[in-house]
């Protein structure tokens, strides 16, 4: 029996982490939505394409071609046959997707892929929109926040490890500004769907926070974790 996880929230609420970690424990596959909409910002980026140009946005839109294959268990996305699983965490193309996926053709591009992968195979998908436009009929859903400044200090430390020299100010400015664009965008904007159950992550632990959506699983279907 094919069973869903939609896992929704703002940016920088630790869904990736916690999505592909409860994916692992169920044994079921993980699709990162958010990377989808990332390889699409990062092609409008390579073609030059501004955020401030939603005409442009459409007909560029129109020859990205975006795939996902799975190297033992974990996701890699492919634009025009590329590997850019790597490229998908910048600042600039987080900012540009958060633009990019409100606009209705490039939504209604990667929705379409996204669930043909549900229809197929049992999965746990994360994103803005899942519970609410891509999975409304998902057995289980979840909205996993934080507050901004978790969320900022989370991001802080990531770009601290990898050599860079950020400001917790401006990161938790980007996330505030990020969050207004995606709960007031016009087409499928963020908000907690009616049946799902409300995660906060601020005081809880990755492992904390896994163990708890696999108690919400359990309850809603009634199986057990494998």
């Amino acid at each position: 029996m094919i069973v869903n996880i939609a896992i929704d929230g703002p940016a920088g609420a630790g869904k990736s982490t916690i999505a592909k970690r409860v994916a692992k424990e169920l044994s079921f596959i993980y699709v990162d939505t958010g990377a989808m909409y990332r390889a699409m910002a990062l092609y409008l980026l390579r073609e030059g394409v501004s955020a401030s140009q939603p005409e442009q946005i459409a007909r560029a839109c129109e020859n990205a071609k975006i795939t996902i294959v799975y190297e033992d268990g974990d996701q890699r996305i492919l634009l025009c046959g590329e590997d850019v699983t790597p490229c998908l965490r910048t600042e600039e193309v987080g900012n540009m997707a958060s633009v990019s996926s409100a606009h209705p053709r490039v939504r209604e591009k990667l929705v379409e892929l996204q669930q043909r992968l549900a229809a197929e195979r049992s999965v746990v998908m994360d994103g803005r929109d899942i519970g609410t436009v891509v999975l409304p009929d998902a057995a289980v859903k979840i909205y996993l926040t934080a507050s901004a400044h978790i969320r900022a200090l989370r991001r802080f430390a990531q770009l601290e490890q990898k050599g860079e020299n950020p400001s917790l100010l401006q990161i938790e400015k980007d996330i505030a500004d990020r969050d207004t664009r995606d709960m007031t965008r016009e087409i499928s904007p963020l908000r907690q769907a009616e049946d799902a159950i409300l995660v906060d992550s601020s005081e809880l632990g990755i492992e904390e926070v896994v163990e708890k959506i696999l108690e919400i699983f359990r309850e809603r279907t009634g199986e057990r974790c494998r």
